[in-house]
């Protein structure tokens, strides 16, 4: 079987970890996933910490993809209220397999009407706000990741990392997953449910 591509879409004032955490676990296993990296314009695209990265194809040429992949970052606020950036993400990832998010990249999907009627999570110190964005949304407060059929969303940051693994051993089964984790050293939180930041921001009691 040919490698799923997963298309990750990246944007001005993306979060690294929340891309770069989930691609190397990915990458790991260049058999049964293909990279690809897509940008407003094709070119180079700062993250929030300030660091660029070079896309393959700007939104318009990026191909269809297998899995999208939506990070979270400072740079969602002002793409919420992009009707422009909204309408292409919600034609373009309709067709793929899965929709995936990382941290409040959720909010993104949510605002583009991918998440209507699906359960998902988010960041927890940005969740009231990334609730906001999806009135038809199932937000579940207390996650480390939502899987939700063919919609899968993660909490903070490292989350993603603990999705993308729970993603390859659903796909792969749980002994590559596993073999990933060992091979990049972490250890994986493989309880969905697992979320102390959900106390500890106050969304849920202690």
């Amino acid at each position: 079987m040919a490698p799923r591509t997963i298309t990750t879409v990246l944007f001005d004032g993306f979060e690294p970890l929340d891309v770069f955490g989930p691609l190397e676990l990915f990458g790991n296993l260049p058999d049964q996933f293909r990279l690809v990296l897509g940008g407003p314009g094709g070119g180079p695209v700062r993250s929030a910490h300030g660091t660029a990265v070079v896309t393959d194809f700007s939104y318009e040429t990026l191909p269809p993809p297998d899995i999208v992949l939506v990070p979270g970052g400072r740079g969602t606020r002002p793409l919420t209220e992009d009707a422009g950036f909204l309408s292409w993400l919600a034609r373009w990832a309709a067709g793929a397999d899965l929709v995936t998010s990382v941290c409040t990249g959720s909010a993104l999907l949510a605002a583009a009407g991918l998440l209507d009627g699906y359960r998902a999570t988010s960041n927890k110190r940005a969740f009231a706000w990334a609730r906001e964005q999806g009135p038809r949304v199932e937000w579940v407060a207390q996650a480390r990741w939502v899987e939700d059929r063919d919609r899968w969303t993660s909490s903070g940051v490292a989350a993603g990392m603990d999705m993308a693994l729970a993603l390859i051993a659903r796909l792969h089964g749980q002994q590559l997953a596993e073999d990933v984790a060992d091979r990049v050293e972490l250890e994986w939180h493989q309880d969905a449910a697992w979320d102390p930041f959900a106390v500890r921001s106050g969304l849920v009691p202690g």
